[in-house]
């Protein structure tokens, strides 16, 4: 239980880090999202009133505490370009991002570890081989390269599915998601590939220790000491690097929405800094940052009910 505590409040305080970083970022750039607003023409009068209205004149611990508090509760600010609630704006938008990450999760999860185990039963045999190479060259691809192949090739020669043919989940469940298979494969493949790598690896190094053999001499066939003993010991890395990768695919959809045409929170983060919207920007990167850090929480528990003596050692 102190494991978890300890962990919690490490969690706040990253928290507050990252939104001291966030807000400072956005108050230091060149730019004035009043001007950017009112437009070149607008009188310096003007400019004053609206930067007053809105509260960009106070003292900036008094702007960053107004709005650190305020998004705790749930309450994003104000859109500068609509003067809409930013709330309102990424609502619809989240479940489109998180839907894509989870996706990606899932079919890393789903072919990785099968093949992870199985190159690690024929070490160095021909399909072991096989895999290597092609894990290398996946993993020197970057997803957003995948996702333009994948779309010329699946989308454009084979016409699997039309680019840019977005489906809302609103109107269609089962269209939006079939959608989102081509982006979700295209995030994964890198990390398919270094779960298959690390997973191999891990296996290879768990069924050399002495144990292993302990549980052979006692009549065990390879399976049996495969799935009752060495991989569990083997996975405790390869979850902690899936907890960052799901982190890290959730925010990496941002990149692939853009490729896919896909309009979740992407389309409204490149508008907004165009715009100087900085609110807007702000509530975004704070709602993946926390995503992120959630996660990596979760990961941390996960991790430590698998092997208990993490707590001994921290």
């Amino acid at each position: 239980m102190r494991y978890i505590i300890k962990k919690f409040f490490m969690m706040i305080l990253t928290l507050i880090v990252v939104s001291i970083c966030v807000f400072l970022a956005f108050n230091v750039i060149p730019g004035d999202p009043v001007v950017r607003l009112l437009g070149l023409e607008a009188t310096p009068e003007l400019v004053e009133q609206t930067r007053q209205r809105m509260g960009l004149n106070d003292p900036l611990i008094v702007r960053y505490g107004r709005w650190f508090f305020a998004f705790l509760q749930g309450d994003f600010g104000t859109s500068y370009s609509y003067s809409v609630p930013v709330a309102g704006m990424i609502a619809n938008k989240i479940p489109i991002t998180l839907t894509l990450g989870l996706m990606a999760f899932f079919f890393t999860v789903v072919v990785s570890i099968p093949l992870g185990i199985t190159t690690a039963k024929h070490e160095n045999g021909v399909l072991d081989r096989i895999i290597t190479v092609f894990n290398q060259i996946i993993m020197a691809c970057p997803p957003f390269f995948s996702g333009i192949l994948i779309t010329f090739v699946f989308g454009m020669i084979l016409r699997v599915f039309t680019p840019g043919g977005f489906v809302s989940y609103k109107d269609d469940l089962g269209g939006f998601v079939r959608y989102l298979i081509f982006p979700a494969v295209a995030i994964s493949l890198p990390k398919t590939a270094m779960t298959v790598k690390l997973l191999r690896g891990s296996l290879i190094d768990e069924a050399a220790k002495d144990y292993t053999r302990t549980a052979y001499s006692r009549g065990n066939n390879t399976n049996g000491v495969l799935y009752r003993h060495v991989l569990k010991n083997a996975m405790i890395p390869v979850i902690t690097f899936l907890g960052m990768a799901l982190a890290d695919m959730v925010a990496g959809s941002l990149v692939i929405e853009q490729v896919f045409s896909i309009p979740g929170i992407s389309r409204i983060l490149l508008t907004s800094i165009s715009n100087r919207d900085y609110p807007v920007v702000e509530a975004i990167i704070m709602g993946i940052a926390t995503i992120v850090i959630v996660i990596n929480l979760f990961v941390d528990i996960i991790y430590r009910i698998i092997d208990p003596r993490i707590e001994a050692q921290d």
